[in-house]
């Protein structure tokens, strides 16, 4: 891989070269893994006019779930704990005679962007915006293998869970058992908070597990995602606890699950955000459901579970081969409950067969 992070930091320096900054200061971890295979923590990355530093407080741990730095980055670790890696880099920066030096302002606070200026008054200071995370977008075959691998860990991790007893157990139990589940099977940890929500609590995104416990008839939406080798995919499921569904849970099903077809169905290079956004809201829009939605129907995924490309009503751009995201439909109706159905898709050209489907538990409407 020193070869990728090699290709990707000289892609990034061609950017910074034709703004006028010779060096570049990466500090946001998951930029600083992308182009250096590794970010230990508080860990900064400066490509100078010279050599690439890694520029660490501390000498870093050897875990393999945070991944090893590329042996051609040169490792500088302060002299004294407790510094600030990042100040250090403008200081190192200075001495190398740059008279510019690209940073990430949107990851900066005030008071470190002030000590970047204080340490190296010389040095101009300009953004480098999101140039790092443009370059994140299009994923490699190696990066898709990896959410690949991530993804059939929480398959694995969800299947599992589906076959144990379910009435009577907390929502948060249930969340921490599949958090441990995922381990077990090989992922680092948890892409994000695992959501299970039951009965009234279903169907929201991003619900935080309670002490409510599962109930005969409940809708049970259960969200969860792997990370694998710093990746993560996401998965997002709903059933119904019981053998009957009633009339109203059947019909918001089928209708979430045209929703989330849709937005599968129109993943394909060239098409824009919001038009995938648009396909899938428009079922559940002309179904009455407008005020129901959640402002995203998806997003990419990577080193971060929330990245670009956003796929929203006022996105804009188009997407491209070889872009993992989400399609994540769903509505909550407040007092009922409600569907959430989440999967992670590699976009792919239709002479590869479409979107390429990552997480492959069944959709089916099951009553456990």
């Amino acid at each position: 891989m020193s070869e990728v992070h090699a290709t990707r930091r000289s892609r990034l320096r061609e950017r910074c070269n034709a703004a006028g900054a010779p060096a570049a200061l990466v500090s946001r971890p998951a930029n600083v893994r992308y182009l250096a295979g590794a970010a230990p923590q508080g860990a900064v990355l400066l490509l100078g006019g010279q050599e690439d530093l890694m520029v660490c407080a501390a000498p870093p741990e050897d875990r393999p779930a945070d991944g090893r730095p590329d042996e051609s980055v040169r490792l500088h670790v302060l002299d004294s704990p407790g510094g600030d890696a990042a100040v250090a880099a403008a200081g190192l920066a200075d001495a190398q005679g740059c008279d510019a030096l690209a940073v990430e302002e949107h990851d900066l606070t005030v008071a470190r962007y002030r000590a970047l200026s204080s340490v190296a008054p010389r040095l101009r200071l300009a953004d480098l915006g999101g140039a790092v995370e443009q370059l994140r977008v299009v994923k490699d075959e190696e990066e898709i293998s990896c959410l690949r691998i991530g993804a059939e860990i929480a398959d694995q991790a969800l299947g599992e869970l589906l076959e144990s007893i379910l009435v009577g157990r907390t929502e948060r139990h249930l969340a921490l058992e599949l958090e441990r589940r995922l381990v077990d099977h090989g992922a680092d940890g948890p892409a994000f908070p695992t959501s299970v929500a039951t009965g009234p609590n279903s169907g929201r995104r991003g619900h935080r597990p309670t002490d409510r416990r599962v109930e005969e008839g409940d809708f049970l939406s259960v969200c969860l995602g792997a990370t694998y080798r710093g990746y993560r995919c996401e998965i997002g499921r709903t059933f119904v606890i019981g053998t009957s569904p009633a009339d109203w849970q059947i019909e918001l099903y089928d209708l979430v699950f045209s929703a989330q077809r849709a937005g599968r169905e129109s993943l394909m290079p060239g098409a824009a955000f919001r038009e995938v956004d648009r396909a899938a809201r428009q079922v559940l829009d002309s179904a009455g459901y407008a005020e129901a939605l959640p402002p995203l129907t998806g997003h990419g995924v990577g080193l971060e579970i929330d990245e670009d490309p956003q796929l929203a009503p006022a996105a804009m751009g188009k997407l491209d081969a070889c872009v993992p995201v989400t399609v994540e439909p769903g509505v909550h109706l407040p007092g009922r409950g409600g569907v959430r159905i989440d999967d992670t898709l590699v976009v792919r050209p239709e002479a590869d067969g479409g979107p390429e489907l990552l997480t492959i538990t069944t959709k089916e409407l099951l009553a456990l």
